[in-house]
């Protein structure tokens, strides 16, 4: 059973892209004509510590409300 041979399909030739020669490598619009060149680490550690400050705050707020209330 484990030797039989299974059917493939290609999913990355359904997808519809439009795509470019660059220098002998075929790439995608997007990849081509990019909106910003900054580097992804830093806008993933401003997600990080904003989304972290939120829930913290919202914690500090649930913890005085609680101690209030006692």
């Amino acid at each position: 059973m484990l030797n039989k041979c299974y059917p493939t399909v290609d999913f990355l030739k359904l997808i519809a892209y439009t795509k470019y020669d660059i220098g002998g490598v075929t790439v995608n619009e997007f990849e081509k004509n990019v909106q910003s060149k900054r580097n992804d680490a830093v806008d993933s550690g401003v997600g990080f510590i904003a989304s972290f400050g939120f829930f913290a705050t919202i914690f500090i707020i649930a913890t005085v409300i609680k101690l209030i209330g006692s």
